[in-house]
């Protein structure tokens, strides 16, 4: 099946910015030995969380050493509490370190393309998240995952969406599309938007933790992995409340106004650079390169 359904962002190798400074190559490695040996003990004691107390704390200290393992500094915004009731969590998507942010602040489930559970050092911990998967080749499966992504809602469970449907460089955004609001409504749950950002130590935002363009996970792996005082941070918005929005395009409009608020970019339309040619072996693009995807 055409992906044609399905979102693409103009965002390539041109929106990243240079400058950032940077580790040496052995430290870059022992990044990426360390990542993997955090995700590798955590799927050891997975089995183990589920009759042991505290497992959201566990869980929690899983993803902050993931970010750790990469060099890279949390600052948090508000609170995430689920407080035993259900929300929709929607935020702007840059990058494959959105997901582990987010779950560093509070893990929860999360709307995910099905081909996450077989990426390298990531797959194997998102997988065993109790994820709503969504499989992109098969439209006809979307209603049906409406409809779990709803009863999880109903259930009490957070579970986050990244409503752009993929990832932008960050300077440049991407419409928050309404479907998934839907099951906030079907839910009688409210939205919690969070606003991510990136930068570096001395306050400069950056676009290099973006996945974007035709470069595989592995490209951005190693680049993440060699930036010096790279920080993530989580702007954490209010919640809006069940019945706020005449429907779902109101309530995805609300969301998206509230995470430009967050980053104090609302009203401004950034400049999108023209994207450097492909090298070789970089592999085409993905229109849906991490975290969760819905358009319509």
């Amino acid at each position: 099946m055409s992906h044609a359904w399905m979102p693409a962002s103009p965002c390539g190798d041109g929106c990243l910015t240079s400058g950032a400074p940077s580790v040496g190559v052995v430290r870059r490695a022992g990044r990426l030995c360390a990542a993997v040996g955090v995700v590798f003990v955590a799927l050891l004691v997975a089995p183990l969380l589920v009759v042991l107390p505290g497992r959201q704390r566990v869980v929690r200290l899983v993803f902050r050493g993931v970010l750790a393992a990469f060099g890279v500094r949390l600052v948090v915004h508000g609170g995430l509490d689920g407080s035993g009731r259900g929300a929709l969590v929607v935020n702007n998507h840059i990058s494959w370190l959105d997901i582990v942010g987010i779950n560093a602040v509070r893990p929860m489930r999360a709307l995910a393309k099905k081909e996450i559970a077989g990426w390298p050092v990531l797959g194997g911990l998102v997988s065993r998240a109790g994820n709503i998967f969504l499989d992109r080749e098969r439209l006809s499966t979307l209603p049906a995952t409406m409809a779990e992504l709803a009863e999880a809602l109903r259930g009490g469970s957070l579970v986050s969406v990244t409503p752009e449907g993929t990832t932008w460089c960050g300077r440049a955004s991407g419409r928050f599309r309404p479907a998934t609001f839907q099951a906030a409504i079907d839910g009688g749950v409210p939205v919690r938007p969070v606003a991510l950002r990136y930068r570096l130590a001395d306050g400069r935002e950056t676009t290099e933790p973006a996945f974007i363009g035709p470069e595989s996970l592995i490209a951005s792996l190693r680049r993440v992995a060699r930036l010096r005082g790279l920080v993530l941070e989580v702007f954490v918005c209010p919640e809006i409340a069940p019945g706020r929005a005449a429907d779902r395009r109101e309530l995805a409009a609300l969301a998206e106004a509230a995470v430009h608020s967050a980053l104090g970019t609302a009203g401004v339309l950034p400049r999108i650079p023209a994207p450097r040619p492909a090298t070789a072996g970089q592999s085409k693009q993905n229109s849906l390169p991490s975290g969760s995807a819905i358009t319509m």
